[in-house]
């Protein structure tokens, strides 16, 4: 196995998803495999399920992983869309142990703006830049020249005017719920958007997530003055980045094999 392929896993609410990544390309070297998110979110479930990814690709090195927490030095500080045992928990120790891999963990929209910064629309940016991942709720990650800000969790801050936290008024989900036009959501996703526009001052926001690729049929409704595009690498980012962010820490860490 190269030592330029690294295996990356986005742990998400429905599934979790592997696949080999090119360091030097940002590419998946392969197809991506998928297995369903046990219904009990319950550690040991999960950790099952990502141990069956990593035979899957037969592979021995460092895996990086994308989760759906807030994160910290790999212990999981909230649990997001999983079951709340996970807070408190070494994420990386867990999968470690049921892989025989060292495994880097960072936050799931983290992990999509690590991608996106280093092989997408991101690349060579300098000022602030704030990716939103939209999908049953509203993931964030934050890149000031090109540092990763880490758990901002720009999804959860509250709206005022609405008298709600963001994604709970934003989310794709909320769309999907209400039967929401495009049009419709996109007014509500400007209103959003004109709060974190307030509260970060970015010089560019990237969407990222299902709602992103019908980036045109909202972009009319979208109306504040910072740039605002579609991501490029979308649903491979989780993977691409997840896998970028083990490879740097355990190569910084010296753990590479």
């Amino acid at each position: 196995m190269s030592k330029n392929y690294i295996l990356g896993v986005d742990v998400g609410a429905s599934g979790i998803k592997g696949a080999l990544v090119d360091m030097k390309t940002g590419k998946l070297a392969g197809e991506r495999f998928r297995l369903p998110t046990p219904e009990s979110g319950e550690p040991e479930a999960m950790a099952e399920v990502f141990a069956k990814i990593v035979e899957h690709f037969d592979y021995k090195g460092p895996v990086g992983c994308g989760f759906p927490a807030i994160v910290k030095e790999n212990i999981a500080l909230s649990a997001s869309n999983i079951d709340k045992s996970w807070i408190g928990k070494d994420i990386g120790k867990l999968f470690s142990q049921v892989s025989n891999c060292p495994v880097e963990v960072t936050n799931d929209a983290d992990a999509a703006g690590i991608a996106e910064m280093n092989y997408g629309l991101g690349k060579d940016k300098n000022g602030v830049v704030v990716l939103i991942t939209i999908g049953t709720g509203i993931g964030s990650a934050m890149f000031h020249n090109g540092v990763l800000i880490p758990n901002t969790e720009f999804g959860h801050f509250y709206l005022k005017d609405q008298n709600k936290v963001a994604e709970a008024y934003t989310a794709d989900s909320v769309r999907k719920k209400k039967e929401l036009s495009w049009k419709e959501w996109g007014k509500r996703f400007n209103e959003y958007l004109e709060v974190l526009e307030r509260i970060a001052s970015p010089n560019l926001i990237i969407l990222g997530g299902g709602s992103s690729k019908k980036f045109d049929l909202y972009k009319e409704r979208i109306k504040i003055q910072t740039q605002v595009v579609p991501a490029l690498l979308r649903n491979e980012a989780g993977i691409i980045g997840a896998a970028n962010y083990g490879y740097n820490i355990c190569k910084n860490l010296k753990t590479m094999p």
